[in-house]
């Protein structure tokens, strides 16, 4: 597009980053900090540029049969923007990021990949977030950023009216619901923005990729899982310890049901096992690590599985946490 000699003069040290033709010789130019209008002479009219600041408090949209009207709203006043309808979703899309980046709410070479607005919400994807604006307005300072760093999951749940976006931002789920028309759109947009930052191209690889359940595996993995350890715990001295003071009525029995009876779930042998293996390293500390250098190992190895533990329990309080919230929300209606 070539930029009219009045835009030229109107730049100043300023340099348009992106442009809109709107018909015939007038023109939309962006800079960081301004949007310039270009109108071409006419029959009743002669050229001119006007300028609309970035720094607007509000932005809202009127949509007519054939032009959308933005009415941006200043401290001291408010100025109305005219084009035509085919050319409305382009000009939102740059007037907002320069919004953004006049606001830093993104950086200077962060671009918006795709605007989207139904009915009260709009929804804006960038390079590495997704910001959500609720309400009368089409933007203002009252909205919500999901920075992509700090996404742990993406899942769709597709209807007949309506498509549920399920972003799941450090383990909290975030549910967007978007009309079944537009939602492919949006869908792929959003798909691809996360995909390009996380670096993985299918959707099973991003939720595998951020996935919290893939860090439990690496740790699993270690050897430091609640099974492994175990054995070493109950082997040789201590499983000595507990033939010899298990009573023996079993072998009089022909080591049949008695035994069977007698014995406890697995669960819970488990469970008795590490509490008296821990209990009797614990007591054992002081009299035997100079004596026995596997004792040293084997604590080593409890403080290992302890802290495994911990972080498991951790793990699940945050998860209680989150079906909590979500709880409240469901009875919220949201």
């Amino acid at each position: 597009m070539d930029i009219p000699d009045l835009v030229q003069d109107e730049l100043g040290d300023e340099e348009i980053r992106a442009g809109v033709n709107l018909g015939d010789e007038d023109a939309v130019c962006f800079t960081p900090t301004r949007t310039l209008v270009y109108r071409g002479e006419g029959l009743l009219s002669d050229e001119k540029v006007t300028a609309y600041p970035h720094d607007f408090e509000r932005l809202t949209i009127s949509e007519g049969r054939r032009k959308i009207k933005f009415t941006l709203y200043y401290t001291d006043e408010k100025r109305d923007l005219t084009v035509p309808g085919g050319r409305g979703e382009a000009v939102l899309e740059r007037l907002l990021e320069g919004k953004l980046t006049v606001s830093n709410v993104i950086e200077s070479e962060e671009s918006v990949a795709g605007v989207f607005r139904f009915s009260e919400l709009t929804l804006v994807v960038t390079d590495s977030q997704l910001l959500r604006h609720l309400g009368g307005v089409t933007w203002d300072a009252d909205f919500e950023a999901y920075a992509f760093e700090d996404v742990t999951g993406l899942d769709f749940e597709e209807g007949s009216v309506a498509t549920a976006i399920v972003l799941s931002v450090n383990d909290r789920p975030e549910r967007i619901k978007a009309p079944a028309e537009d939602a492919p759109r949006l869908k792929q947009v959003l798909q691809d923005a996360l995909f390009a930052f996380h670096d993985v191209s299918s959707l099973a690889d991003l939720n595998a990729k951020l996935s919290p359940e893939s860090e439990e595996s690496d740790e699993s993995d270690d050897g430091l899982g609640l099974d492994a350890g175990i054995d070493p715990l109950v082997s040789g001295d201590t499983e000595s310890e507990q033939r010899e003071e298990t009573p023996t009525q079993s072998a009089s029995d022909n080591g049949g049901g008695q035994a069977n009876a007698a014995a406890p779930t697995t669960g819970s042998a488990q469970s008795a096992t590490q509490q008296a293996a821990i209990d009797e390293v614990e007591t054992s500390t002081d009299t035997d690590t100079d004596a026995d250098p596997d004792i040293a190992a084997l604590e080593q190895q409890v403080a290992d599985l302890t802290a495994v533990i911990e972080r498991q329990n951790e793990r699940l309080d945050r998860q209680e946490q989150t079906i909590q919230t979500l709880i409240k929300e469901l009875r919220q209606g949201r």
